[in-house]
């Protein structure tokens, strides 16, 4: 199976198209570090160069400083030569005298707070805001954000305003954004979704979402987006003190991650290569969103994805015990 970088995939049925591999904006909100504005332009501007045109966002990067700089960067670009995608269930609103941002994670931001808000107004003046800050009328996708702790809202009042958001075709495609694999497999088979973005459940490491979501989004045709194909970036640099989910990775995951590299240098293939490549086996995965905090780390994930990877490789790491057997490969037609 072959993965042109420009082909576009649909999300279930509702005619929106992505390219394979896409940009995930967190970094564009200063996520651990400040990215000057011209380099957030700059990697805007590479992703769009190299046919990665599907941007993925949220108030919550940054406290809408990820969707402000999105919007400028694309000023002036046809809105049919790119993919948007924004999420709610965070609201926005002025810090209040002598309050101080949360930054979590993100640093130099906005004086904004975030408020939880899966009420109807609440979401449709978060998606307002957005629009606002992204400059256009309309984006393409809308996902309910990280809700794992807010599943009663969801059900009540933060999916059926989705719906009917999409029902007056104010957007195209709705579901939702989190690293819960199992929360969103339930959600998938109860509530009538477009499309899921899993984040680092579903790599080189992490099968979970294997197990749980993708037999369920199979079966309702919903849209797989992957996310954290990195797995916070033990795939990308496998050193002692590589992230793991956010946090240092343990030193079995560490020494599976080197295996798995010996493994592609022994076919000079990349680990961040096979790692881009992999999840793209099953075939309820229609795109990959990777970060990028420079334009040079953006060139290098399109060209990572184009990569050739021979089929031997996956079956070596079958055999060798690093991919379970009942796992689909990524493999060429």
């Amino acid at each position: 199976m072959r993965y042109p970088l420009h082909g576009p995939r649909e999300l279930g049925r509702t005619g929106v198209t992505v390219p394979p591999l896409g940009l995930g904006c967190a970094p564009l909100g200063n996520l651990y570090r400040a990215v000057p504005e011209e380099q957030a332009r700059g990697v805007v501007h590479t992703a769009l160069a190299t046919g990665a045109g599907y941007f993925d966002t949220a108030p919550h990067y940054g406290l809408g400083l990820s969707e402000e700089r999105l919007g400028r960067a694309l000023r002036g670009r046809d809105r049919g030569s790119y993919t948007l995608s924004t999420k709610v269930g965070r609201r926005l609103r002025p810090l209040a005298p002598g309050e101080e941002a949360a930054g979590e994670g993100f640093v130099d931001t906005p004086a904004r707070a975030r408020v939880r808000d899966f009420s109807r107004d609440g979401i449709r003046a978060t998606l307002d805001a957005s629009l606002e800050r992204l400059g256009v009328d309309a984006v393409d996708i809308v996902s309910l954000h990280d809700v794992e702790d807010h599943l009663r809202e969801v059900y009540e009042t933060g999916f059926p305003a989705l719906a009917e958001l999409r029902a007056q075709k104010v957007v195209r495609a709705i579901g939702f954004g989190m690293n819960h694999s199992d929360l969103l497999a339930r959600l998938v088979a109860d509530l009538d979704v477009d499309v899921v973005l899993c984040a680092g459940r579903w790599t080189l490491l992490e099968r979970t979402a294997h197990d749980d979501l993708l037999p369920v989004c199979a079966r309702r045709g919903t849209s797989v987006v992957v996310g954290g194909v990195y797995n916070s970036g033990l795939l990308a640099n496998p050193s002692p003190g590589a992230p793991y989910n956010y946090a240092p990775a343990p030193a079995e995951l560490l020494d599976r991650a080197r295996q798995l590299a010996a493994v592609c240098a022994d076919f000079e293939v990349p680990l961040k290569a096979a790692a881009l490549r992999f999840p793209f086996g099953h075939p309820a995965v229609a795109a990959a969103v990777v970060g990028a905090a420079t334009p040079e780390e953006m060139a290098e994930n399109a060209r990572l994805f184009t990569q050739e990877i021979p089929d031997a490789l996956w079956h070596t790491l079958v055999a060798r015990g690093l991919l379970a057997p009942d796992l689909p490969l990524p493999l060429n037609d």
